[in-house]
């Protein structure tokens, strides 16, 4: 027998996840592997790239016929909302879920990330795999630095000025700061282009350049600037909003790794971490699938329709593993995180009394 078994993982089709025979994991991973659930489904993708590129060019084609009138906004929640199907996809393709191959899963990302949203695959695709490598590790996941919102209460300790404000009301104002993540993010993919080297950064900042340019020449070309101006403030915001909803009940408020404490494996790493949201053939396509979070971390590269046929396998495991594996409907999981952050800031609001 092989000293290891091994899953593809999140950064390329060579890295692996290795599971040693006699980890916790590699059971649970033999299992799904004999299922064929980490095989591609390369029709299911074609379908769904398909579909989401005609959608998107039904609304362009609207904007474009509805022309300079104030019913064209109501366009714009439309457009948001195929938008974050867009973002899904390339976050598969970042993944490696939907081609075998590194270079057909890039050429996909930077489609539907660079060209079509404005937002840096290889700047998100960095960022994410250091998520994905060590979830809620308050000095190893970029998503848990102490930045707009903080997570911890030692975090919390060092905030000053307009910061300490912020945090005293993170919990209030988590989703209205969502609204801002649309045009945020193609901020840090610009400003990522430092990072990159010189051929990653000719074609990455090519394409962002190209994409601000076709989408301002779109909404000019059909509208008068103030209505245009109105369109992508409604459109970026309403995008911000839903990739916040899709992201938000992922890991926050679960636990987070003490950097001084026991060392989990793979399998405790991932689910102790994550959050798994209840729902039916809607939640999934609003969520993209990212409510089954739990096994989207256990094995990244699953591609997305095979993830909840994987749940049952996963759930059941870790019950026998004495794993807690959490799962809750998609309001309570906002409650649970936006508890969270109330608690984290706190020590920082003032006492009232009477």
């Amino acid at each position: 027998m092989s000293q290891t078994t091994a899953v593809v993982g999140a950064h390329d089709p060579g890295d692996a996840i290795t599971a040693p025979p006699g980890s916790e994991f590699a059971p649970l991973l033999r299992t799904v592997k004999s299922r064929g659930l980490l095989e591609r489904r390369r029709a299911w993708y074609a379908l769904c790239l398909s579909v989401n590129a005609l959608a998107l060019a039904g609304i362009v084609t609207g904007i474009v016929l509805s022309g300079d009138s104030w019913t064209t906004l109501l366009l714009a929640p439309l457009l948001a909302v195929f938008g974050a199907r867009t973002a899904f996809i390339g976050h598969d393709a970042g993944h490696f879920q939907i081609a075998g191959g590194k270079t057909a899963n890039r050429l996909i990302g930077l489609i539907h990330g660079n060209l079509l949203l404005g937002m840096s695959y290889s700047w998100w695709n960095d960022k994410h795999n250091r998520h994905h490598a060590n979830p809620n590790h308050i000095d190893k996941d970029p998503d848990v630095v102490a930045d707009i919102l903080v997570f911890t209460g030692e975090q919390a300790k060092h905030r000053s000025g307009f910061r300490r404000w912020l945090t005293r009301n993170q919990a209030w104002l988590f989703f209205p700061l969502t609204l801002l993540e649309g045009v945020a993010l193609k901020v840090h993919g610009f400003q990522d282009l430092r990072r990159q080297s010189r051929r990653e950064r000719t074609v990455e900042g090519a394409l962002l350049v190209g994409h601000v340019a076709a989408y301002a020449t779109l909404l000019l070309i059909s509208m008068s600037p103030g209505k245009a101006l109105a369109f992508a403030a409604l459109h970026q915001a309403l995008f911000g909003l839903h990739l916040g909803l899709a992201f938000a009940p992922n890991h926050k408020g679960m636990e987070m790794p003490d950097p001084n404490g026991e060392r989990w494996g793979h399998l405790r790493r991932q689910v102790l971490t994550s959050r798994n949201i209840r729902g039916g053939p809607l939640t999934d396509w609003f969520l993209g699938g990212l409510n089954y979070q739990v096994e989207h971390h256990l094995f990244p590269s699953m591609p997305r329709p095979n993830l909840r046929l994987a749940q049952p396998l996963v759930r059941a495991h870790c019950e026998d593993g004495g794993i807690p594996y959490v799962e809750t409907g998609l309001v309570d999981s906002y409650r649970q995180a936006l508890r969270h952050l109330h608690e984290v800031g706190e020590p920082l609001r003032p006492e009232w009394t009477e």
